[in-house]
């Protein structure tokens, strides 16, 4: 090499060294649900087969590019997908979509998947540029039902189901209507600075007591308050709440312990997780029998041993871990709430303030309590269980978390 085109060559390279270095995309999940087992769907053709099923389901971040995550997670054979297609919504409560808005779903280049029982399957990015709390439609064509569906059945959102293959459809009218998402997971944004933050819990952050498409569970009041501060906006919220969810033993669905990496810890993107979980493993012990003082104990010494391996499991993968404490539930007659019940949770949550085994803590007690009478909701937030909050409650819930304490240590520096 001549000492000229050594000198050029060097002066080549300061200049590509001196250029910004612009950051490459990610992918992160900016919706997910967590998922249980159903044998039978009602709503599909009487002869189980040859269907569409249209899902509606909300970004909490936006994207140039979508990517779809489908699940047999709990199936108990292959689940064929003949096609798939993705479009806006025009909003929940419709099955229509917005011209010009449908993209074909591929799977390695090709319209239809074969999922292995106990498997998740990605599709292919899709280029369509999607803004934060947009509605998305994807429709699945199948020609046989699952023995066994991988399902939410609280989705509080409408599904539809229609015959045949009308996955790229611009409407289903007259299609049957369901309340559960089937077969799908989660749907990640790819950006330069996205992250997300999933709330892991029970029904209270499912949301029952929330209205049908109407997203006023915690976790979308939550979400849209990220996305209206714009430090915040590269931030999306998942909820993996299941109801009748128990941290210790399964119930509604496989007990948290047991699903925690599935639904929260495999997001991609995930910077933070928000623990409310434990109301169902303090209810329910007196479904079991006499409860006693040695049982009540041994719920809430579980309940910290559980919430200490969720925060270790966590950390090992540099996730950190807000908890929040249980809300009040003195006088519903879903399960025991007792004097001795009140104690229990209170202890729990004594400990949830401070242990020091969190990395912050949300005290959504305080917030929901009745200042009259700290056992029970507010009447203003009680959904009228004395368990579920009412829309008002979960809007003081979602407002009640710092927003300053999701924004990851790195983008603070």
């Amino acid at each position: 090499m001549t000492p000229a085109v050594r000198a050029l060559t060097g002066a080549a390279l300061a200049l590509v060294l001196a250029l910004p270095v612009q950051a490459a995309d990610r992918w992160a999940a900016s919706w997910s649900t967590a998922v249980v087992p159903l044998d039978e769907m009602k709503g599909l053709p009487a002869d189980g087969g040859d269907f569409t099923i249209r899902q509606v389901m909300r970004l909490s971040s936006g994207g140039q590019r979508l990517r779809l995550r489908f699940t047999n997670a709990l199936g108990t054979a292959p689940l064929r997908i003949e096609g798939a297609h993705l479009a806006h919504s025009v909003g929940a409560g419709s099955a229509a979509i917005v011209a010009g808005s449908d993209r074909a779903i591929t799977f390695d280049g090709k319209p239809g998947v074969t999922i292995p029982p106990g498997a998740i399957f990605l599709s292919d990015p899709i280029d369509l540029p999607s803004p934060a709390l947009q509605p998305l439609a994807v429709s699945l064509h199948m020609k046989d039902a699952p023995k066994t569906f991988t399902v939410h059945r609280a989705a509080r959102t409408t599904a539809y189901v229609a015959s045949g293959d009308q996955a790229s459809a611009a409407d289903l009218p007259g299609a049957t209507t369901l309340i559960q998402w089937t077969q799908i997971a989660a749907v990640d944004v790819s950006g330069p600075a996205v992250e997300t933050v999933a709330t892991f819990g029970d029904s209270i952050t499912d949301g029952s007591g929330a209205g049908v498409d109407r997203y006023e569970r915690w976790p979308d009041v939550l979400a849209q308050r990220l996305q209206a501060d714009p430090k915040t906006r590269h931030i999306g919220v998942v909820n993996a709440g299941i109801g009748g969810n128990r941290l210790l033993k399964d119930g509604n669905g496989p007990n948290g312990l047991a699903r925690f990496d599935r639904d929260v810890l495999s997001l991609p993107g995930l910077t933070t997780v928000i623990v409310l979980i434990g109301v169902n493993d303090i209810g329910t012990l007196s479904r079991e029998g006499e409860v006693t003082a040695e049982k009540r104990q041994a719920v809430v010494e579980g309940l910290a041993a559980g919430y200490r391996q969720l925060v270790e499991r966590a950390h090992a993968r540099n996730v950190r871990v807000i908890g929040a404490t249980i809300l009040p539930f003195g006088g519903t007659k879903t399960y025991r709430s007792d004097a001795d019940a009140d104690a229990d949770r209170r202890a729990v949550n004594q400990w949830i303030r401070t242990a020091g085994v969190f990395d912050a803590v949300v005290d959504f007690d305080k917030v929901a309590a009745d200042p009259a009478d700290p056992s029970r909701l507010l009447p203003a937030y009680d959904s009228g269980d004395k368990l579920h909050p009412s829309p008002a409650g979960y809007q003081a819930l979602g407002s009640a978390v710092p927003l300053n304490l999701l924004v990851s240590p790195a983008r603070k520096r």
